[in-house]
């Protein structure tokens, strides 16, 4: 498991995220880890995913598996 330190990990805005400051995700690679956080909170809860388990993700996403 990766050792994670928000203050040095290399974030990024999901490219869905909007302009305005609200609905934002971000995402860093950990090299072991995905991690995910609330941009408008930075320096709260961060969630970890191993890589494989954020690729199934991915893929399911782009298949439309999550839409309603």
């Amino acid at each position: 498991m990766s050792t994670l330190d928000p203050s040095r990990a290399m974030w990024r805005k999901s490219s869905r995220s909007d302009s305005n400051g609200g609905a934002c995700v971000e995402v860093a690679d950990l090299g072991e880890d995905i991690a995910v956080r609330d941009s408008k909170n930075p320096h709260g809860d961060v969630l970890l995913f191993p890589r494989h388990e954020w690729a199934a993700f991915i893929v399911g996403a782009k298949d439309g598996e999550f839409d309603f």
